[in-house]
């Protein structure tokens, strides 16, 4: 069911967020009993047209939930299409016979799924790896923007209230205030604040006579050893090498050219450079 209905009566999140949101506020309301119906089709029938009818209906309070998590930095769009996930989860677990209507059942699931999802996303960095930071993590957030910057008292208070210790909310507080800094500075960053990108920290080793040197001398070093190499070779079987893989101006010959030049089949052509690959091998391992 999950994978069958990412869109509900022809319009996705993908579509437009505006026609996606005028669409979902215009769907009917259902009753008890229309809902009850369609849920016993559902379980009973796996009717997939009775399950997208709920789902559709409910999608107001998908977007409802979502737009309470829009304070974190993340795409709404992206919001509603993890709560929807949930929404449809909910459909799938959902006991009509129990009396409780879907949308309250399908509240915790939906805030589930998007709990999830602001926890791996937000700044791309894991804020909240314990159950307790989780919980923190999202109420913190609320005293935050009531509070302002917190005092020693209120991290008391909140620490109470969450039955965290008051070093978590601390620390919660310090990674949450952190701000996001571009690793490389922007083509209008002035000399006074080009030092806050971690860029402006690194050496520029380019021009480093040391690293010159060494390359250099590795360049020459690698080059003595292909010579050696090529030495241990007879004259057809150094041009073969040569026309393969070491013309300067990068063209390479193919087999069936030199099968023509040397008056054998390009499969001969073929063994005498892996024979003598394996002859040059030991010299430029060594």
């Amino acid at each position: 069911m999950l994978k069958t209905l990412p869109i509900i009566s022809g319009v996705s999140v993908d579509a437009g967020l505006s026609t996606f949101l005028q669409t979902v506020n215009a769907a009917p309301m259902l009753t008890a009993d229309e809902e009850k119906s369609l849920a016993t089709r559902y379980r009973n029938e796996e009717d997939l047209d009775a399950a997208r009818q709920l789902i559709f209906s409910h999608m107001r309070f998908v977007v409802r939930t979502a737009r309470g998590f829009t304070g974190y930095g993340l795409p709404l769009a992206d919001l509603i299409q993890e709560g929807n996930i949930g929404l449809m989860k909910a459909v799938k677990n959902y006991d009509p016979d129990r009396g409780v209507r879907l949308v309250s059942f399908a509240m915790h699931w939906i805030r589930s799924e998007i709990y999830d999802y602001v926890l791996k996303n937000w700044r791309i960095v894991k804020v909240a790896t314990t159950k307790a930071q989780r919980k923190l993590f999202f109420n913190l957030r609320k005293s935050r923007k009531r509070l302002g910057w917190m005092n020693q008292n209120d991290v008391k208070t909140l620490s109470d209230n969450l039955d965290v210790p008051e070093i978590t909310v601390l620390e919660m507080e310090s990674r949450m205030s952190g701000t996001d800094v571009a690793f490389d500075m922007g083509t209008d960053t002035d000399d006074d604040t080009a030092y806050i990108a971690p860029a402006g920290y690194l050496a520029d080793n380019r021009y480093n006579p040391e690293s010159l040197y060494e390359k250099d001398t590795t360049t020459s070093r690698n080059h003595e050893k292909l010579g050696a190499a090529l030495a241990q070779l007879d004259e057809r079987s150094q041009d073969i090498v040569q026309q393969r893989w070491l013309n300067p101006d990068n063209k390479k010959a193919t087999l069936t050219e030199l099968a023509e030049k040397y008056e054998v089949s390009a499969e001969r052509i073929r063994q005498i450079e892996k024979k003598a690959f394996t002859l040059m091998k030991g010299e430029l391992v060594a």
